[in-house]
């Protein structure tokens, strides 16, 4: 069998993708709301300075950020999918369940934040297989999707769709289509495609705007929080008007945080992407909840999603 994870081309693999229409039934009148669940000192930004192994000495602050996000949604009738480390649901079961009862999509995040590309094959599936088990088993509900740590699938790793497919995921939403000193496929899809051949598995990139000649993050996180507001709505208008299509926003519990502990020992550039404009993201994020209208990932791009 030819599959993805035996070819030697990436960019074969890529101008297959490109060739692939995308999925069907899409819902072009909302956008899908997603929220990365992982606490301040998790980020990759820090990995540098603070252990895996150290965690539990740090103070976790997601408690009191998930509330204040489900308070926000539920403020504006949003619903949103919630791609959780099994890390934080091990410890934080409630959490996982007020995000469930709250008709919230939980999702998968994998177990402690390894970034996919620096896994092999065996590594990453157990991982992913784990982090799902572990989340169905305190959600009480299916996992469809999954997203990559800092959206590291990449070129040279493009062979997790079919780990992710054969752990029983239905979708993943882990690639971005820009230039990034961190992450990207630059020339891969924008909207949602099928990776495989004869499989009615989805990945789904976040949101970018084409323009001259290239692709512009518009999809939240850091871009979110350090341009002007009014860059990201702008975006976010044009592709659902001009190209009707949904859009994929993101963002983290960390991000609406500004009393979150400060890692001393980080290096500037980090810091700098970390901590500028946390005091502007709740209320950023509370009108961009107001101006459009945000589902769940299942609900826009899976046929059978919820209601």
């Amino acid at each position: 069998m030819d599959t993805i994870r035996e070819r030697d081309d990436p960019a074969a693999v890529i101008a297959g993708w490109c060739d692939r229409p995308a999925a069907s039934g899409q819902n072009a009148t909302a956008n899908a709301l997603t929220i990365d669940v992982e606490d301040y000192f998790q980020v990759e930004a820090f990995f540098g300075v603070i252990e895996r192994a150290s965690w539990d000495a740090y103070v976790c602050r997601i408690e009191r950020n998930i509330d204040r996000i489900l308070e926000l949604c539920a403020r504006a009738g949003a619903r949103g999918t919630f791609f959780t480390l099994a890390w934080v649901a091990e410890r934080y079961p409630s959490v996982v369940k007020k995000i469930v009862d709250a008709g919230h999509e939980l999702a998968s995040h994998g177990c402690e934040h390894r970034r996919a590309d620096t896994q092999g094959y065996a590594e990453f599936s157990a991982d992913v297989r784990r982090a799902k088990l572990m989340l169905e088993d305190i959600g009480g509900c299916e996992v469809k999707g999954y997203r990559a740590p800092s959206f590291s699938v990449m070129r040279g790793n493009l062979w997790v769709m079919e780990a992710l497919a054969e752990a029983g995921y239905r979708y993943s939403s882990s690639t971005y289509p820009i230039a990034h000193d961190n992450y990207g496929i630059p020339e891969g899809p924008r909207f949602a495609f099928h990776p495989l051949p004869d499989d009615p598995f989805l990945e789904i990139p976040v949101t970018s705007l084409r323009r001259l000649g290239r692709n512009w993050p518009c999809g939240g996180g850091g871009y979110f929080r350090l341009l002007p507001y009014e860059i990201s709505s702008f975006a976010l208008n044009s592709v659902n008007r001009r190209e009707g299509r949904p859009c994929v926003f993101y963002f983290h519990p960390w991000e609406i945080d500004p009393d979150q502990p400060r890692i001393a020992d980080a290096p500037f550039k980090s810091k700098l992407r970390h901590y500028t404009n946390l005091d502007k993201m709740e209320g950023r994020l509370a009108r961009l909840l107001e101006a459009f209208r945000w589902r769940r990932m299942d609900e826009i791009f899976l046929s059978g999603g919820a209601a």
